[in-house]
């Protein structure tokens, strides 16, 4: 597949108005990518879990535009019912992207609603799922107006599209397990669009549990990309995308052979590799909060004094995801509701599990 494969023929069919609704989950990195080049394009390929209750709900609906006005791009977003101007330059910039790709793009005037399960832009990928769930309701208009379309190439495609408005959100179409970036031990995976892991995985790693401890809920003071642009010049970087396949490649064993305590020692040393980039970049910053590594200390204090499998990772933020098999949900909440939850931000926290993947709803 290449980027040429996702420019359309001349659309036959016509559209006037109308909506489509997706609800796309975020998902969580075990494997993390981060730098990137030209055209969203991964410099390391990751692994994730896609997650389950925290989604995006997004409905879009369009209306044809007259034919005199269709040199711009037309939409208006909402956030729980309200009005967003400051989403306007993220949309313009992603429709712009994808324009090639979708050409009907300006013949339309575009209400974009969507609401969140968590909190926005508190680090638990709220542009994964949010341009995740647009770009499935734009390919959706494509299906309508290329009938012929298939089930497989309507998912490829929305998966690119939607790594052209947030490189994670390419993860997010599909599930439980999503591999971005060409890695030579994962069939079909590329640069382009994210592919269902299709490995062996033992039966410990279904149903996997990631409680999401919310230390910080405000913006980040530095945004990903910025993160992501750091990584040009990094003294470390070479060997950190070399680190990044060697960990998919003792993933992929481990999920194999059901090595749990393998996983638990790559889940959370790539989160504390994520982070030791963000330290060691210049100029550096550092998003972890002290209630942070309070969290992970109480963590690793627990697993030595019980043996649990609970572990940690953390994607580019203060909130801390905490992983554990289904088997020991019981004991672990208890865990995190009698020490941990002291140090969220007004003691919140999210329950989620791994999740299937996106899903259209009728709007």
């Amino acid at each position: 597949m290449t980027v040429a494969s996702f420019i359309p023929s001349p659309y036959k069919s016509k559209l006037e108005t109308g909506s489509f609704t997706w609800q796309s989950p975020s998902n969580i990195a075990l494997v993390k990518y981060w730098g990137k080049l030209e055209h969203q394009i991964p410099a390391n390929p990751s692994i994730s879990f896609t997650l389950n209750n925290c989604h995006t709900k997004t409905t879009l609906s369009y209306t044809k535009r007259a034919n005199n006005s269709t040199d711009t791009f037309s939409f208006e977003v909402y956030l729980d019912g309200e009005l967003k101007l400051d989403f306007a330059p993220k949309i313009e910039t992603f429709f712009k992207r994808i324009e090639k790709y979708l050409p009907f793009l300006t013949d339309y005037h575009f209400k974009i609603e969507t609401h969140n399960s968590f909190p926005h832009s508190s680090g638990i990928a709220s542009s994964a799922s949010g341009m995740s769930a647009i770009a499935l309701c734009l390919m959706s208009m494509e299906k309508q107006l290329v009938p012929e379309t298939t089930t497989t190439f309507f998912t490829e495609k929305a998966s690119f599209l939607a790594r052209l408005g947030s490189g994670s959100a390419c993860r997010s179409i599909e599930g439980p397990l999503v591999g971005w970036g060409a890695h030579q031990q994962i069939t079909n995976s590329t640069d382009l669009f994210g592919v269902k892991y299709d490995g062996d995985v033992a039966n410990v790693f279904n149903n996997y549990q990631d409680t999401i401890l919310l230390v910080d809920v405000g913006e980040k003071k530095v945004s990903s990309t910025v993160g992501h642009s750091l990584m040009e010049g990094h003294p470390f970087a070479e060997r950190r995308f070399e680190q990044a396949h060697k960990n998919i490649s003792k993933l992929i064993e481990i999920f194999k052979m059901g090595n749990i305590k393998g996983f638990i020692e790559v889940v959370e040393s790539e989160a504390l590799t994520l982070h030791a980039m963000m330290m060691t970049s210049i100029p550096y910053f550092i998003l972890m909060k002290p209630n942070t590594l309070a969290i992970i200390d109480k963590i690793w204090e627990f697993r030595k004094a019980t043996g649990s499998n609970v572990c940690f990772t953390l994607d580019a933020g203060a909130n801390v995801h905490v992983l554990y098999p289904e088997s020991e949900k019981e004991e672990v909440l208890k865990f995190i509701k009698n020490e941990l939850v002291a140090y969220c931000k007004n003691e919140q926290y999210i329950c989620d599990q791994i999740g299937f993947g996106a899903y259209s709803i009728d709007s």
